[in-house]
Parts: structure tokens; sequence; C-alpha cells
């Protein structure tokens, strides 16, 4: 019995290298991707489903819920980092890094207020998963799932905390503290014809 994070599909945005906005849909490769995690994540014991209520998410669970027949429930606590006024924008063209800790996106989202959302939402999944007889499922966000394992999980002494998070990765903590990270971050369900492309963006 686990928590089993997954990130969302690829979209054609992420692939340009482009900060999302909050509405940004699957591409056709980023439906397949959820379509194949759901076929490896449908023997694995799940019996409850999260996910952020963004579309991406959403719509990489729906394969999910598909395959297990199971009600997914949304949360906004699950969303990607909100970087306001540079969605829409390449990552590439900005001319910073605006990942930084120290820097507030105009409209968007500080570094500490999303760490202290995703705080909220560790402990609203780890609080959902304690009343389950099975493992759960949670549909989210890259740089969330790096927040998670970075301050609320702990990795095998011969791991290291990814620097890009693959689209659909799965990555399998234990439900109790300190919630020991027993796969990181893995993508063998995707073959040659859907894999990940490693030079997109890893979250918004």
């Amino acid at each position: 019995m686990s928590i089993i994070l997954l990130r969302h599909g690829e979209t054609a945005l992420n692939a340009a290298r482009v900060l999302q906005p909050a509405d940004t849909p699957l591409s056709e490769r980023g439906l397949a991707q959820a379509r194949a995690a759901a076929r490896r994540l449908a023997g694995m014991g799940i019996v409850g489903i999260v996910s952020s209520d963004q579309p991406r998410a959403v719509m990489t669970a729906e394969p999910l819920e598909a395959a297990t027949g199971l009600r997914a429930s949304t949360t906004a606590l699950l969303q990607e980092r909100n970087f306001g006024d540079l969605r829409g924008r390449a990552y590439d063209e900005i001319g910073f890094d605006p990942l930084a800790t120290d820097y507030t996106p105009p409209n968007g989202e500080d570094w500490d207020t999303f760490r202290e959302r995703v705080a909220l939402a560790f402990a609203h999944v780890v609080g959902l998963r304690a009343g389950l007889p099975g493992s759960l499922a949670v549909v989210t966000h890259g740089l969330v799932i790096r927040a998670m394992l970075a301050e609320h999980a702990r990795l095998g002494s011969e791991s290291a905390l990814p620097e890009r998070l693959g689209n659909t990765s799965v990555t399998i903590l234990a439900p109790v503290a300190p919630h020991l990270v027993s796969l990181l971050n893995c993508v063998r369900h995707l073959d040659d014809a859907v894999a990940d492309d490693a030079k997109s963006l890893a979250g918004f």
C-alpha cells in the first residue's frame, strides 16, 4: 500500500519549453503517455485517485479512472506553481531562472507560498491514503512532485533528487513517515513511439 505520484502527460507547450497557462491540455503524445501509464498503474493495487484540477492533470487521470473503475477527486492544492505574468512565455527567452527561490513572478506565487501549499497538499494526500485499504494515485505536476520529494520524503541512499521529472513518470513513496521512496521518476511504461521528450520542461 503506497502513495504513487504520477506526473501529467506531455503538452505542446511542455515540449516547446513554454511556461504553461493553467488551462493547457495534453497533446496527442501526452494522451498516449497517459494511457500507457494507466495500463501500468491499473495492476498496482490502486484504490483511490486524487488529481490536480488543472486540465493536463485531469486528462492524465481519466485513462486511469477508466482502467480502474475509480473516480478521481480533484484539489487545487496539487496545482503547478503559478508563474503569473510569465505564463505563456518561452523559458529560454526570459533571460533569467524563474525557479530561483528569491524570485517572485509578477501576479504569481512566491517560493514560500508555493512550499506552504505543497505541504498542505502532501498532508492532504497522506490523509487520503490513510483512509484507504490500498494504494493512492496522485496525479500532479513536476515542480509539485519535486517539492514533495525534497521536503516530505526520504530518498534511498543511492538516489539523488532528479533535475527533471519525466512526463507520466511514476514515483512511489511509503504511506507513512519518513515516506521512503522505493521508485523514482520511472517511465519504463513508455515505448519509443510515445517516449518522453527529455528536452521539455520539468514542470509548469
